[in-house]
């Protein structure tokens, strides 16, 4: 009886225990707020040959990871002006959804946090450390250390997007590049 009133409790506590999950931007304010001159976005969506990954994977030392990749392309009238690529990432425990807005040379243009899942290192929110992306391309400048600061207290996210950055990156370079 004591043994089932201990587990009755625990299963309790575990139901009532609190969600650390903010979604800051949908995909369209995303969108809109990259690309704020873009007139249309069109779903372009990437599929990755085992050539392209294994070039993927030399350009930014990570794991290509993903054969699929959602791409939104911005235009303005009908010309191109960009690429949004979204992505998830583990931040210590929980997924990181962001948005990477990439300019035609493959040069990153802004970074977007679209929903933070975690209860701690949500200051990877500050624009401050976003706008240390801007401008770079693979691989030059995109890791912790080599052009992106860390930030004490959110060292795993700030590293785990770091990463999901400069892989973007490359897939900008390998697949995107004009």
């Amino acid at each position: 009886m004591m043994k089932t009133l201990h587990l009755a409790a625990l299963a309790a506590g575990a139901a009532s225990a609190p969600a650390f999950a903010t979604q800051y931007l949908t995909l369209e304010q995303a969108q809109r707020l990259v690309f704020p001159e873009a007139s249309a976005f069109r779903e372009q969506n990437l599929a990755l040959s085992a050539a392209q990954m294994r070039d993927i994977e030399k350009l930014c030392a990570l794991p290509a990871r993903s054969v699929n990749w959602r791409v939104f392309g911005a235009y303005k009238a009908d010309a191109a002006i960009g690429y949004l690529i979204l992505d998830d990432v583990v931040g210590k425990f929980e997924l990181i959804s962001y948005a990477v807005g990439v300019n035609l040379d493959a040069s990153v243009r802004q970074v977007e946090i679209l929903t933070y899942r975690e209860s701690h290192g949500g200051e990877i929110r500050n624009p401050a450390w976003r706008r240390q992306f801007v401008g770079k391309s693979a691989p030059a400048g995109l890791a912790i250390g080599d052009g992106v600061a860390n930030i004490s207290g959110a060292t795993l996210s700030a590293s785990h997007v770091t990463d999901g950055v400069r892989r973007i990156a490359a897939i900008a370079q390998v697949m995107l590049k004009k």
